[in-house]
């Protein structure tokens, strides 16, 4: 039964609740136990994590995954900081969350509050919009902005503060916003626009339709493949931070440099396509633009001058609907160059059958992933998450899922373990696989424990190289052999640490073991760890043997 004054606490609970969202990504503290107290009231799921950070990366896959809002919960000062450096990967991947932070009083700002610090200016420059609650009559109504806000336009996170007088407020006004208030306006690209936009195409010799991650999203991957379907000019949508040399996109970066007229799609003229310049692109190709934000438009004239020969603002989903209605029939203008996209899309060295590691008791990538692309075409909602440096590009190039997360254009590592839980949350009765290399491994193993606690039997695949090795062959190619430094780790036996906290772990340093290893780590039914010993090699760059 409500109450006739109800807290600001229980008015933003209520309003968590009637957005639809039933889990909230947490790691209490001070400043939020209003809202725990509400939540106790309401029923809402919490996953209690170990770091603020790690709830931001939960609550990230989560909203990747199922395109709804993920909401973390952490609580101010210290606790929001360690938030932040999470939402970064969010923003780049455009990924639709809010970050709640508890805040301290807003009646005892600038007389030393406890953990007082201007949270708001500290997340600003990784979220689309934040602010700071200020009455509990409009806490209710502040989130369904956040809700829609995040969704809009380039979906990304945003950040809303909780001043602890304000959740403990009473609240004169118990009305909840509609569920409309929070749902965004599409914002559509007109269809005369769209049908300028496929004559211009159809007017080039090799021309593209380059998608940034909103087309890699479930419903931006069948979008993506309806569209190339029905226009007949290739269309590839990418989020990696490597660009067109993305693993995951085989032979595909050659193409690029042969386009004579690309169409961005929500895609950022950005150093992922080496700014639309020599060598990347060639000096004649000219650009299309459809984008949410005005700012990249300028950002892309800045980039390759007059090239850049037409701009429509549109959001990217909205806008690859009405390309594939303006595509009134099938395209066949240019087959033989969808087919050389296609193949060199699909292309992976035929060397790579043959791959085994150059040293004793340690297996090469290739070697790693075979078995482990078994256990994801097991289920039809099999979800692959990567991070992690060379590691991470050896699997995005060899392994494939019908759902798939990686740490994206930010190129931080450190995410899979606590984004692979936020995957077992979306999708809690398929396997979720979730490869990183052992330095990320290190960044979030008590999230371990959070997996056991919610019941998420996880398989953590850790490549074992006992080393930084992004950033040692970086050394490597520009200092040379005797000038590597720093990059060094243990060959720890991480399988351990999983069976410490609960979890199974298994330890393979044979090519021929690692089948049953990952058998008997998926019949554990717990949370598991293999730690393979690797051969620590460069990430693979793609070019036709």
């Amino acid at each position: 039964m409500m109450d006739a004054s109800p807290r600001g606490a229980d008015m933003l609970v209520r309003s968590i609740r009637q957005a639809g969202i039933k889990t909230i990504f947490s790691l209490s503290g001070n400043h939020i136990m209003p809202v725990y107290d509400a939540i106790y009231d309401e029923k809402l799921d919490i996953i209690h994590t170990r770091h603020e950070g790690a709830a931001v990366h939960m609550a990230d896959a989560w909203a990747r995954l199922s395109g709804r809002v993920g909401v973390a919960l952490v609580t101010g000062g210290p606790g929001h900081a360690n938030a932040v450096s999470a939402l970064y990967t969010a923003y780049m991947s455009e990924s639709p969350l809010v970050l709640l932070s508890g805040h301290a009083p807003l009646s005892q700002l600038g007389s030393g509050a406890f953990q007082e610090m201007d949270q708001v200016a500290m997340a600003r420059p990784v979220v689309k919009a934040a602010w700071a609650a200020e009455h509990a009559d409009t806490l209710a109504a502040d989130f369904a902005e956040a809700c829609r806000i995040a969704l809009g336009g380039r979906p990304g996170p945003v950040h809303l503060s909780l001043p602890t007088d304000v959740l403990e407020g009473l609240a004169g006004r118990v009305d909840l916003p509609v569920p409309q208030d929070y749902d965004p306006a599409p914002m559509m690209l007109d269809d005369a626009a769209a049908g300028a936009l496929i004559e211009r195409l159809g007017q080039a010799d090799r021309p593209l339709i380059l998608v940034g991650p909103q087309g890699l999203t479930d419903a931006g991957r069948a979008a993506v493949a309806r569209l190339q379907e029905i226009c007949g000019v290739p269309v590839v949508a990418t989020e990696s931070p490597r660009g067109a040399n993305d693993p995951s996109l085989g032979a595909f970066a050659p193409m690029l440099s042969r386009a004579d007229c690309v169409l961005l799609v929500g895609k950022r003229l950005d150093f992922t396509l080496g700014f639309g310049r020599a060598p990347v692109f060639a000096d004649g190709c000219v650009f299309l633009q459809v984008d949410a934000d005005t700012a990249e438009f300028e950002r892309s004239e800045r980039a390759v001058g007059d090239r850049l020969q037409a701009r429509h603002q549109a959001d990217a989903m909205s806008a690859l609907a009405a390309l594939t209605r303006a595509c009134a029939t099938p395209g066949a203008a240019h087959a033989a160059w969808l087919r050389e996209v296609t193949q060199a899309l699909a292309y992976r060295p035929p060397s790579w059958r043959q791959a085994k590691s150059a040293r004793a008791q340690a297996l090469h990538p290739v070697q790693v992933f075979e078995p482990v692309q078994q256990i994801l075409n097991s289920h039809p909602d099999a979800v692959l998450v990567v991070d992690g440096g060379e590691i991470g590009q050896w699997a995005q190039a060899c392994l494939t899922a019908p759902h798939r997360v990686i740490n994206g254009a930010a190129g931080a590592i450190g995410a899979a373990l606590p984004m692979a839980i936020g995957a077992q949350v979306a999708y809690p009765q398929a396997p979720v696989v979730a490869v990183m290399g052992d330095g990320t491994f290190g960044f979030h193993c008590a999230e371990l424990d959070t997996a056991l606690r919610c019941g998420a039997p996880i398989l953590c695949i850790v490549g074992n190289d006992a080393r930084w090795n992004a950033e040692y062959q970086i050394q490597l190619r520009s200092y040379g052999k005797d000038r590597t430094i720093g990059c060094e780790l243990l060959p720890s036996r991480y399988e351990r640490v999983c069976e410490a906290f609960g979890g199974h772990g298994e330890y393979v340093q044979e090519a021929g073991e690692l089948s049953s290893a990952l058998q008997r780590a998926r019949a554990s039914g717990l949370p598991a760890c293999v730690n393979v010993s690797l051969d620590g090699l460069p990430a693979p760059v793609i070019r036709p043997e």
